[in-house]
């Protein structure tokens, strides 16, 4: 007996340009499902309205092209799929286990710091539960008033129909058996008032609509696998492994992000690498990639990669960031 091929994803926000940290996501996903005759799927997690912009969403596909990444089936924008979100949140309100929060983020820390031993966890410390206590015409009253708020898992409610609950992770040594333990994170938010959802929800229900089944991402997102599975057992999702790989970092040691500003590959291709060369970069960086950088160019050659990307006259300057400069210089279009 076989077992199914793997799918796995990379699924990036449409909220500036690509950089390594994100080629070496990339990397993982595309390298699991590729060795394994399996599919790799791309997805734009933009339900971030306010920070997400189209011409990123054009650049990290255009990027992707150019570094030869190709991927299977097209490509998933989250933000056209709200109402598979808002089908979860009302199955999980059916259930009980969500509620409104209508406190501002002030106040969630101000309850926080009078409160004796707040727990404190690398992501912050938790939502101290100040509105989960409110009565149904208390919540009532306040949505009818028109104030904003956030709808969050009741966590103690939602363990409690599941019981204890694990996944697989895979490791270096090989698989392991995993207790999800979500306490530290607590009382999440799930949705806000004007958004049907949130990175948690979203991600979990995709990840079960799309049949992924290797979760390929970095190690700063491995805490949130504890509320993942959560959801997926309320919900009553399939769980898939997961693999959380070693950060791409600067030269402090910190965590490449994109507010920090950090070389993006636009920036690498204008001057002057090639997709071979910020490959092999991406993929020499972090445990046990001494060795990957060759075998994953190699793949990427054989599969046809430069000469495939200039057939199809990929520019070596991006339209999208020339738009962008074009746009800061007050040019017009």
């Amino acid at each position: 007996m076989t077992s199914d091929p793997t799918v796995t994803r990379f699924a990036p926000s449409p909220t500036g340009y690509l950089h390594l940290g994100h080629v070496r996501s990339a990397l993982e996903g595309w390298r699991a499902a590729r060795g394994d005759g399996g599919r790799f799927l791309l997805r734009l997690e933009d339900i971030d309205q306010n920070r997400c912009r189209d011409e990123y969403a054009a650049a990290i596909i255009e990027d992707l092209v150019w570094l030869g990444l190709s991927w299977d089936g097209p490509v998933r924008r989250q933000s056209e799929h709200f109402d598979d979100y808002l089908r979860a949140l009302d199955r999980l309100e059916a259930m009980a286990v969500v509620y409104p929060c209508f406190c501002t983020r002030r106040e969630i820390r101000d309850e926080i710091a009078r409160a004796d031993g707040a727990p404190h966890v690398r992501s912050g410390s938790p939502y101290p539960g100040t509105c989960r206590g409110l009565g149904w015409r208390q919540r009532a009253e306040k949505q009818r008033s028109g104030i904003d708020y956030a709808l969050r898992l009741d966590l103690a409610r939602a363990l409690a129909l599941t019981g204890p609950i694990e996944w697989v992770e895979e490791q270096e040594d090989g698989p392991h058996r995993k207790l999800a333990d979500p306490a530290p994170l607590g009382d999440v938010v799930l949705a806000r008032k004007d958004v049907p959802t949130s990175y948690h929800l979203a991600v979990t229900v995709d990840d079960a609509l799309q049949g992924v089944t290797l979760v390929t991402r970095g190690e700063d997102l491995a805490t949130a696998t504890h509320i993942h599975r959560v959801l997926q057992a309320l919900l009553g999702l399939p769980t898939p492994r997961y693999r959380h790989h070693e950060l791409v970092t600067d030269a402090a040691g910190r965590r490449l992000s994109k507010r920090d500003q950090p070389l993006t590959i636009r920036s690498m291709r204008e001057s002057g690498m090639s997709p071979a060369e910020i490959i092999a970069r991406a993929a020499s960086t972090g445990r046990g990639a001494t060795a990957s950088a060759a075998r994953i160019c190699d793949s990427l050659s054989r599969a046809g990669g430069e000469v495939r990307l200039r057939r199809r006259g990929i520019p070596d300057r991006p339209a999208a960031e020339a738009h962008a400069a074009r746009r800061n210089r007050g040019s017009p279009d």
